[in-house]
Protein backbone atom coordinates (compact mmCIF):
# COMPACT_ATOMS: atom_id res chain seq x y z
CA UNK A 1 0.00 0.00 0.00
CA UNK A 2 1.39 3.39 -1.05
CA UNK A 3 0.08 6.53 0.68
CA UNK A 4 -1.09 9.04 -1.91
CA UNK A 5 -0.47 6.51 -4.67
CA UNK A 6 -3.86 7.07 -6.30
CA UNK A 7 -2.12 9.80 -8.28
CA UNK A 8 -0.04 7.17 -10.08
CA UNK A 9 -0.58 7.23 -13.81
CA UNK A 10 -0.90 4.12 -15.90
CA UNK A 11 2.64 4.73 -17.10
CA UNK A 12 3.93 4.63 -13.51
CA UNK A 13 2.03 1.41 -12.80
CA UNK A 14 3.33 -0.19 -15.99
CA UNK A 15 6.88 0.71 -14.96
CA UNK A 16 6.39 -0.96 -11.58
CA UNK A 17 4.82 -3.97 -13.30
CA UNK A 18 7.93 -4.36 -15.45
CA UNK A 19 10.03 -3.96 -12.30
CA UNK A 20 8.43 -6.87 -10.40
CA UNK A 21 8.75 -9.10 -13.47
CA UNK A 22 12.51 -8.98 -12.88
CA UNK A 23 11.76 -10.94 -9.72
CA UNK A 24 9.76 -13.56 -11.68
CA UNK A 25 6.35 -12.12 -10.80
CA UNK A 26 3.87 -12.66 -13.61
CA UNK A 27 2.25 -9.26 -13.11
CA UNK A 28 1.16 -6.60 -10.64
CA UNK A 29 -2.46 -6.14 -9.61
CA UNK A 30 -3.61 -2.84 -8.12
CA UNK A 31 -6.58 -0.88 -6.76
CA UNK A 32 -7.00 2.73 -5.69
CA UNK A 33 -9.00 4.01 -2.71
CA UNK A 34 -11.40 6.64 -3.98
CA UNK A 35 -14.81 7.70 -2.69
CA UNK A 36 -14.82 5.16 0.13
CA UNK A 37 -14.41 2.23 -2.26
CA UNK A 38 -11.70 0.56 -4.37
CA UNK A 39 -11.47 1.58 -8.02
CA UNK A 40 -9.47 0.65 -11.11
CA UNK A 41 -7.28 -2.36 -11.70
CA UNK A 42 -8.85 -5.57 -10.33
CA UNK A 43 -11.48 -3.78 -8.23
CA UNK A 44 -14.20 -4.92 -10.64
CA UNK A 45 -13.79 -8.46 -9.34
CA UNK A 46 -14.76 -7.42 -5.79
CA UNK A 47 -18.26 -6.41 -4.73
CA UNK A 48 -18.75 -3.46 -2.37
CA UNK A 49 -18.80 -5.62 0.75
CA UNK A 50 -15.51 -7.28 -0.14
CA UNK A 51 -14.00 -3.91 -1.02
CA UNK A 52 -14.92 -2.51 2.39
CA UNK A 53 -13.49 -5.62 4.04
CA UNK A 54 -10.22 -5.18 2.16
CA UNK A 55 -10.10 -1.51 3.14
CA UNK A 56 -10.42 -2.53 6.75
CA UNK A 57 -7.80 -5.29 6.52
CA UNK A 58 -5.21 -3.13 4.76
CA UNK A 59 -5.94 0.17 6.53
CA UNK A 60 -5.83 1.85 3.13
CA UNK A 61 -6.91 5.49 3.18
CA UNK A 62 -8.54 7.75 0.64
CA UNK A 63 -6.07 8.55 -2.14
CA UNK A 64 -3.86 5.51 -1.53
CA UNK A 65 -3.09 2.63 -3.88
CA UNK A 66 -2.64 -1.02 -3.00
CA UNK A 67 -0.49 -3.46 -5.00
CA UNK A 68 -0.98 -7.23 -4.98
CA UNK A 69 0.90 -10.21 -6.38
CA UNK A 70 -0.46 -13.74 -6.42
CA UNK A 71 2.04 -16.58 -6.68
CA UNK A 72 4.10 -18.93 -4.53
CA UNK A 73 4.83 -17.52 -1.08
CA UNK A 74 8.57 -16.96 -1.42
CA UNK A 75 8.36 -15.48 -4.93
CA UNK A 76 5.56 -13.15 -3.83
CA UNK A 77 7.41 -11.99 -0.75
CA UNK A 78 10.60 -11.39 -2.72
CA UNK A 79 8.87 -9.40 -5.47
CA UNK A 80 6.74 -7.31 -3.10
CA UNK A 81 9.75 -6.67 -0.88
CA UNK A 82 11.76 -5.38 -3.83
CA UNK A 83 8.77 -3.29 -4.95
CA UNK A 84 8.51 -1.76 -1.47
CA UNK A 85 12.16 -0.68 -1.59
CA UNK A 86 11.82 0.66 -5.14
CA UNK A 87 8.78 2.78 -4.25
CA UNK A 88 10.47 4.00 -1.08
CA UNK A 89 13.41 5.27 -3.09
CA UNK A 90 11.39 6.77 -5.95
CA UNK A 91 9.02 8.55 -3.54
CA UNK A 92 11.88 9.91 -1.42
CA UNK A 93 10.73 7.98 1.65
CA UNK A 94 14.18 6.58 2.42
CA UNK A 95 16.42 8.66 4.69
CA UNK A 96 19.82 8.09 3.05
CA UNK A 97 21.60 9.79 5.94
CA UNK A 98 20.45 7.24 8.51
CA UNK A 99 21.86 3.79 9.23
CA UNK A 100 19.40 1.07 10.25
CA UNK A 101 21.06 -2.21 11.34
CA UNK A 102 18.75 -5.22 11.59
CA UNK A 103 19.44 -8.79 12.68
CA UNK A 104 17.64 -11.33 10.49
CA UNK A 105 16.97 -14.66 12.21
CA UNK A 106 14.61 -17.65 12.09
CA UNK A 107 15.69 -18.79 8.64
CA UNK A 108 14.01 -21.96 7.34
CA UNK A 109 16.26 -24.96 7.86
CA UNK A 110 15.21 -26.57 4.56
CA UNK A 111 13.44 -25.70 1.37
CA UNK A 112 11.78 -28.13 -1.00
CA UNK A 113 13.30 -28.30 -4.46
CA UNK A 114 10.61 -29.23 -6.99
CA UNK A 115 13.16 -30.09 -9.68
CA UNK A 116 14.82 -32.83 -7.60
CA UNK A 117 11.71 -33.57 -5.50
CA UNK A 118 13.61 -33.40 -2.22
CA UNK A 119 14.63 -31.02 0.54
CA UNK A 120 17.82 -28.98 0.27
CA UNK A 121 19.59 -26.97 2.96
CA UNK A 122 18.59 -23.31 2.93
CA UNK A 123 21.90 -22.11 4.40
CA UNK A 124 24.19 -25.13 4.55
CA UNK A 125 23.74 -28.64 5.98
CA UNK A 126 25.96 -27.97 8.99
CA UNK A 127 23.73 -25.28 10.51
CA UNK A 128 22.12 -26.28 13.80
CA UNK A 129 18.33 -26.57 13.88
CA UNK A 130 16.37 -24.50 16.39
CA UNK A 131 15.18 -27.57 18.27
CA UNK A 132 16.52 -30.05 20.81
CA UNK A 133 14.03 -32.70 19.71
CA UNK A 134 15.34 -34.91 16.92
CA UNK A 135 11.81 -36.18 16.20
CA UNK A 136 10.68 -32.70 15.14
CA UNK A 137 13.37 -32.65 12.45
CA UNK A 138 11.82 -35.63 10.71
CA UNK A 139 8.20 -34.75 11.52
CA UNK A 140 8.12 -31.27 9.94
CA UNK A 141 11.32 -30.48 7.99
CA UNK A 142 9.58 -27.80 5.95
CA UNK A 143 8.58 -25.85 9.06
CA UNK A 144 11.87 -26.24 10.91
CA UNK A 145 13.88 -23.10 11.62
CA UNK A 146 17.66 -22.92 11.69
CA UNK A 147 20.02 -21.09 14.02
CA UNK A 148 21.37 -18.97 11.20
CA UNK A 149 21.59 -15.19 11.27
CA UNK A 150 22.38 -12.26 9.01
CA UNK A 151 23.17 -8.66 9.84
CA UNK A 152 21.82 -6.07 7.41
CA UNK A 153 22.21 -2.31 7.28
CA UNK A 154 19.78 -0.31 5.17
CA UNK A 155 18.74 -3.46 3.36
CA UNK A 156 22.27 -4.63 2.51
CA UNK A 157 23.59 -7.84 4.03
CA UNK A 158 26.95 -7.08 5.61
CA UNK A 159 27.46 -10.21 7.70
CA UNK A 160 26.16 -13.73 8.00
CA UNK A 161 26.77 -16.82 10.06
CA UNK A 162 25.24 -19.58 12.14
CA UNK A 163 25.49 -21.80 15.16
CA UNK A 164 26.91 -25.08 13.89
CA UNK A 165 25.51 -28.52 14.49
CA UNK A 166 27.50 -30.27 17.22
CA UNK A 167 25.30 -33.35 17.77
CA UNK A 168 26.23 -36.35 15.59
CA UNK A 169 22.72 -37.85 15.60
CA UNK A 170 21.24 -34.52 14.46
CA UNK A 171 23.84 -34.16 11.72
CA UNK A 172 23.19 -37.70 10.48
CA UNK A 173 19.42 -37.09 10.43
CA UNK A 174 19.88 -33.87 8.44
CA UNK A 175 21.99 -35.70 5.84
CA UNK A 176 19.27 -38.34 5.63
CA UNK A 177 16.57 -35.70 5.01
CA UNK A 178 18.72 -34.22 2.26
CA UNK A 179 18.50 -37.53 0.42
CA UNK A 180 21.96 -38.86 1.25
CA UNK A 181 22.29 -42.58 1.80
CA UNK A 182 24.38 -44.05 4.60
CA UNK A 183 27.18 -45.01 2.20
CA UNK A 184 27.36 -41.50 0.72
CA UNK A 185 27.36 -39.88 4.15
CA UNK A 186 30.17 -42.18 5.31
CA UNK A 187 32.23 -41.50 2.20
CA UNK A 188 31.79 -37.71 2.15
CA UNK A 189 31.28 -36.77 5.79
CA UNK A 190 32.20 -39.81 7.85
CA UNK A 191 35.13 -37.93 9.37
CA UNK A 192 32.76 -35.20 10.59
CA UNK A 193 30.23 -37.57 12.16
CA UNK A 194 33.08 -39.39 13.90
CA UNK A 195 34.61 -36.14 15.17
CA UNK A 196 31.28 -34.95 16.60
CA UNK A 197 31.06 -38.14 18.68
CA UNK A 198 34.01 -36.95 20.76
CA UNK A 199 32.01 -34.17 22.35
CA UNK A 200 32.31 -31.15 20.07
CA UNK A 201 31.06 -28.12 22.06
CA UNK A 202 28.39 -25.74 20.72
CA UNK A 203 30.08 -23.30 18.38
CA UNK A 204 29.32 -20.80 15.67
CA UNK A 205 30.63 -17.78 13.89
CA UNK A 206 29.97 -14.86 11.61
CA UNK A 207 31.69 -13.48 8.51
CA UNK A 208 31.60 -9.79 7.62
CA UNK A 209 31.63 -8.28 4.16
CA UNK A 210 33.79 -5.26 4.90
CA UNK A 211 33.61 -4.08 1.30
CA UNK A 212 29.82 -3.76 1.65
CA UNK A 213 30.22 -1.92 4.94
CA UNK A 214 32.70 0.50 3.36
CA UNK A 215 30.29 0.97 0.46
CA UNK A 216 27.58 2.14 2.88
CA UNK A 217 29.97 4.41 4.79
CA UNK A 218 31.12 5.92 1.51
CA UNK A 219 27.54 6.73 0.54
CA UNK A 220 27.50 4.72 -2.68
CA UNK A 221 25.26 1.86 -3.78
CA UNK A 222 27.84 0.28 -6.09
CA UNK A 223 30.31 -2.05 -4.42
CA UNK A 224 32.70 -1.68 -7.35
CA UNK A 225 33.35 1.89 -6.18
CA UNK A 226 35.16 0.63 -3.07
CA UNK A 227 36.95 -2.47 -4.39
CA UNK A 228 40.59 -1.94 -5.30
CA UNK A 229 40.50 -3.96 -8.52
CA UNK A 230 36.86 -4.53 -9.47
CA UNK A 231 35.95 -6.82 -12.33
CA UNK A 232 33.89 -5.67 -15.28
CA UNK A 233 30.31 -6.86 -15.83
CA UNK A 234 31.74 -9.63 -18.02
CA UNK A 235 33.94 -10.83 -15.09
CA UNK A 236 37.18 -9.56 -16.66
CA UNK A 237 39.92 -8.12 -14.42
CA UNK A 238 41.49 -5.16 -16.19
CA UNK A 239 44.33 -4.90 -13.67
CA UNK A 240 45.87 -8.31 -14.30
CA UNK A 241 44.24 -8.95 -17.68
CA UNK A 242 42.34 -12.00 -16.48
CA UNK A 243 41.08 -14.25 -17.84
CA UNK A 244 44.00 -14.91 -20.16
CA UNK A 245 45.59 -17.86 -21.94
CA UNK A 246 47.25 -20.59 -19.91
CA UNK A 247 50.30 -22.57 -21.03
CA UNK A 248 50.10 -26.30 -21.66
CA UNK A 249 52.69 -26.87 -18.92
CA UNK A 250 50.45 -25.19 -16.34
CA UNK A 251 47.47 -27.27 -17.42
CA UNK A 252 49.50 -30.46 -17.06
CA UNK A 253 50.60 -29.48 -13.55
CA UNK A 254 46.95 -29.07 -12.53
CA UNK A 255 45.68 -32.16 -14.38
CA UNK A 256 43.34 -30.00 -16.44
CA UNK A 257 42.51 -30.62 -20.07
CA UNK A 258 40.66 -28.23 -22.37
CA UNK A 259 38.01 -29.80 -24.60
CA UNK A 260 36.87 -27.61 -27.53
CA UNK A 261 33.14 -27.10 -27.90
CA UNK A 262 31.46 -29.70 -30.05
CA UNK A 263 33.97 -32.45 -29.27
Amino acid sequence: MVPGGAKYSRKNIDRLTDFVKKYKAKGLAWMKAEGGLLTGGISKFFNKDLQKELIGLTSINEGDIIFLIGDEKELTQSALGALRVEIGKSEGLVDTGEFKPVWVTDFPMFEFDKDTNRYIARHHPFTAPSTDNIESIEKDPGGLKSRGYDLTINGYEIAGGSIRNHKPEFQAKIFELLGMGEAEVTERFGFLIEALKYGTPPHGGIAFGFDRLVMLLAGTNNIRDVIAFPKTTSAASLMDEAPSSVSDEQLVDLNISIIPKGD
